[in-house]
């Protein structure tokens, strides 16, 4: 076997609770909960504390429930921009570590530092001094997983490095099946409810008893979804981590948006439809891209009783219009909706290429409305994005004006 990789999954500790108590010292050894409105269904914890979780406070619990567990439970309000900011700060601190730096979500992200032995020493000591330097720099407290690729790392982080004192644990081709295999099969990457009880029915309890399956009967029976999820309990995986490009690079932009109460009439469904769908396509022109397929996520109401869709389809040729798009959105949601409640929807716009790669049709005067949706665009831009909007937006279900000073869907 040629040298293995070596590949490193650096996660934050309670990131947003983490940047909130950098922030303000005087929170240090409090229980602190960060939650969006409590008034609203916002109102959900984003991150606790250490302190926060030994009284049992867990990330998705609502404010009140948490306020019963542990009544010296202190609310901070999320702010987007500060964690955004946070997070580019660890990606430079990356940087002096590796040329080869892949941010996984806004507090993890991976490293590849195969080869950089006589720089920092072994992967432990490499993972040492990360460790220090992100306390030393911005006070939060790093979790490292190593492994020979991408799933070892976090396999190795989410599972062992996160629930032991040293913050760091080792996966290799080696010691894998010993350390997973006798784990949970809801603990393997990329095992969700479903997946899980869909394997409970076949009797798949643990991690090994995956892995003891043929991968041919796992292909037969879910597809290409199947076998990943074998060579996932093999700890298997051929992917590599390149850093992020240029820009032009993106696969796809979308926007979602978690709903402010339950959505079940047309009108305000078809309303937050257009507003997202706006947003996506503002930000592939801010890309100079257009895209050739459409997406829409839909999730339900109902907690206890789970439902929703994603299903996407190919636009009749790429655009990053609103209006080419829209009418697509909305088949699309509306032939998979199944009536209903909804609490979220999303949007995206994938398949992306360059906009001056675009073949303009000679049937229509594309040019003139690409140059005012840009005029449109520059007005938002400087002025703010309520500066031009849809009478749509002024209907109940609108929701433009809420967000238009807000990041991710939280105060900025």
């Amino acid at each position: 076997m040629k040298n293995p990789r070596t590949i490193l999954l650096a996660d934050m500790e309670s990131f947003y609770a983490s940047v909130e108590v950098a922030g303000n010292p005087s929170l240090q050894g409090k229980p602190v909960a960060v939650c969006g409105d409590p008034k609203r269904r916002h109102g959900i914890v984003l991150a606790a504390t250490k302190e926060a979780k030994a009284f049992g406070i867990k990330t998705g619990m609502a404010a009140g429930e948490c306020a019963r567990l542990c009544p010296d439970l202190v609310f901070v309000r999320p702010h987007m921009q500060e964690y955004i900011k946070t997070s580019l700060a660890l990606t430079e601190v990356f940087e002096k570590f590796s040329d080869r730096v892949a941010p996984y979500s806004i507090d993890e992200q991976f490293l590849d530092i195969s080869g950089c032995e006589k720089l920092f020493g072994n992967a432990e000591q490499t993972a040492l001094q990360i460790i220090e330097k992100i306390w030393e720099t911005l006070q939060i407290r790093c979790r490292v997983g190593i492994g020979e690729n991408p799933l070892q790392a976090k396999m190795a982080c989410d599972c062992f490095a996160k629930k032991n004192e040293r913050g760091i644990f080792r996966l290799s081709h080696k010691n894998y099946a010993e350390h997973t295999w006798p784990l949970p099969i809801r603990k393997l990457f990329g095992v969700g409810n479903r997946m899980e009880r869909n394997f409970f029915n076949i009797g798949v309890r643990a991690i090994g008893d995956l892995a003891l399956l043929s991968r041919e009967s796992l292909k037969a029976r879910w597809g290409i979804n199947g076998e990943v999820l074998w060579l996932n309990a093999h700890g298997i995986d051929y992917s590599k981590i390149n850093s992020l490009g240029p820009k032009d690079q993106r696969k796809g932009v979308g926007h979602s948006i978690t709903l402010p109460r339950d959505y079940r009439h047309r009108e305000e469904i078809d309303t937050v439809l257009l507003e997202i769908t706006e947003e996506v396509c503002r930000r592939a022109r801010a890309l100079n891209k257009v895209g050739r397929v459409a997406n829409v996520y839909c999730r339900g109401a109902d907690f206890d009783l789970p439902t929703g869709f994603s299903r996407q389809k190919r636009l009749p040729e790429p655009t990053a219009m609103t209006m080419e798009m829209y009418p697509l959105v909305q088949k699309l949601f509306y032939e998979h909706w199944d009536l209903r409640p909804i609490r979220a929807l999303g949007v995206s716009l994938t398949g992306l290429m360059d906009f001056r790669k675009l073949q303009l049709s000679l049937l229509e005067d594309k040019e003139k409305k690409i140059a005012l949706s840009r005029t449109m665009d520059l007005i938002r831009d400087r002025f703010g994005i309520v500066s031009l909007f849809r009478l749509s937006s002024l209907t109940p279900g609108g929701l433009l004006f809420e967000r238009a000073g807000k990041i991710g869907g939280h105060e900025a």
